[in-house]
């Protein structure tokens, strides 16, 4: 796991730091990876805020945290520090930023996680919407909860099993036997229909 921080962006970060609580060090991070919603960001990360499965990246001036879930996106990332006529900003590139393919062998979790991230999500996408695995039940139910869009919207069973159901059952015919809906649905202008 690596990220390129530029000698100019570490400059950058350490002066920002020496004006922080001590021991502040520098988080970056990913929302909604590998869906159209992404966003990379970078901020403060105060000690009490580190967690356990955090990745710590040591620099000469500054540590960077990474949370468990972005981390294989911001791998191989570049952070700079560009100054030019006009102005100075921080750039992130980042080069990973599709979502990991996961293996055959990987807990039915991360794959049926990756199905949605990689193939339903940008469906729903289309709609302002997306969902997230919560969990699969002993009962072999994969448990599922809509945003945006979806959630409220009065097409979400048909969407939940004419869709999402029968394309996690064709891949996982032998792992999962159905999807639940767990979203507390509330209309509003967010929701699609």
């Amino acid at each position: 796991m690596m990220i390129n921080i530029t000698e100019a962006a570490q400059t950058h970060f350490a002066k920002l730091l020496k004006k922080q609580e001590p021991g502040t060090q520098i988080r970056v991070f990913v929302i909604n990876p590998g869906t159209p919603s992404e966003e990379c960001g970078v901020s403060y990360c105060l000690p009490y805020t580190v967690e356990a499965t955090d990745k710590e990246l040591k620099f000469e001036h500054l540590s960077v945290f990474l949370d468990e879930i972005s981390a294989p996106f911001l791998d191989n990332a570049d952070i700079d520090f560009v100054t030019d006529e006009l102005g100075s900003q921080l750039t992130l590139k980042l080069h990973n930023v599709k979502i990991p393919k996961v293996s055959q062998s990987a807990p039915l979790m991360e794959r049926v996680e990756y199905v949605l991230q990689s193939q339903i999500n940008p469906k729903l996408a289309k709609h302002g919407g997306y969902v997230f695995l919560i969990e699969i039940t002993d009962e072999k139910f994969a448990i599922l909860q809509f945003s945006g869009g979806c959630n409220g919207c009065s097409m979400v069973n048909v969407t939940l099993k004419e869709g999402i159901e029968k394309e996690l059952l064709k891949i996982f015919k032998d792992e999962l036997k159905g999807v639940k809906d767990w979203t507390a649905h509330q209309h509003g202008t967010h929701s699609f229909y």
